[in-house]
Order: C-alpha cells, then sequence, then structure tokens
C-alpha cells in the first residue's frame, strides 16, 4: 500500500477491526518513511452477475440503480438507510448465490419487491406501480387486495 502523503512504497499495518458486520476489514497503517498515519479499507471483491435488460441488452449491475429504485419508492417512508443497505446487500447476496454469470432484470425486480414488502408496504405497491406497469385502477387495487391477502395470511 503506498502512502497517500508522501508516495512511499512502505507502510506497516498497526491495527485491524473487522467493521459492517465482518464483510469489511479497517487497518490502521503507518508510513515507514514520513511517519504519518491513515486508515485503509479491505472487503473482498466478488464478481455480480450481469444484468440482460428486457429488449435483451446486457450490462453489469449497477448497486447504484438499485439504490436509486429502492429510494425513489421509499421516499417520505419511515425507513432508515441501514434498513435499505441490509436490503441490497439480501438482494446482492441472493444475485451472487446462484452462480449464474447473467440473470433477467426481471429476476431482479422480483427481489427488490420482495424485499420491500418487508420493508413498507406503501413503497412496495409504488414500486409495483411502475414495475408492473399498472395500466388503470383495477390494477392497483388487486395488487392492494393481494398484497392485504398475504398480509393477513401470515397474522
Amino acid at each position: 500500500m503506498h502512502c497517500p502523503f508522501c508516495a512511499a512504497v512502505d507502510t506497516r499495518v498497526i491495527d485491524s477491526r473487522l467493521v459492517s458486520e465482518g464483510n469489511h476489514v479497517r487497518r490502521r497503517r503507518e508510513c515507514i518513511t514520513c511517519e504519518e498515519r491513515f486508515t485503509t479499507y479491505e472487503s473482498a471483491e466478488l464478481v455480480m452477475p450481469r444484468i440482460i435488460k428486457q429488449d435483451g441488452i446486457r450490462e453489469p449491475f449497477n448497486e447504484d440503480k438499485l439504490l436509486a429504485g429502492l429510494t425513489k419508492a421509499l421516499e417520505k417512508r419511515p425507513v432508515s438507510i441501514e434498513k435499505v443497505e441490509e436490503a441490497i446487500n439480501r438482494i446482492k447476496t441472493i444475485l451472487r448465490a446462484t452462480g449464474e454469470r447473467e440473470i433477467p432484470s426481471r429476476e431482479v425486480g422480483e427481489k427488490v419487491m420482495k424485499e420491500l414488502r418487508d420493508l413498507d408496504e406503501v413503497a412496495f405497491v409504488r414500486f409495483a406501480s411502475v414495475y408492473r406497469s399498472f395500466k388503470d385502477l383495477n390494477e392497483f387495487r388487486q395488487e392492494i387486495d393481494r398484497l392485504s391477502k398475504d398480509t393477513s395470511t401470515q397474522d
């Protein structure tokens, strides 16, 4: 690791700690040349599958798009950013666990809807209305009725 202050090649690790539920390692380092201290974070680089869009175009998985979609659905809803990040991590873990190199965007959307259903029902309906392209009020009602039925069977 190069020193960010003097660009020296030699640094030593002073302290290492697990952070983010053990998914990252925080390392406190010291430059041997200039003796400045700095922090680095290390995590495993795991390959996400490519996404196959509805029109057949393939693109890399984009966590920012996933976050934007969830954030938009959850706008002005009482859900913490920590809960959103946990949902994103669960979705990513599920996608990686498939072992597939490519996944249809439809599958990703279904995973997002499952997470939203658990996080916030209003956000779920918002996302579903765009994702499933509801044409009229009846489709909204059907989805809300289905959600109500699912919720009542869980109690």
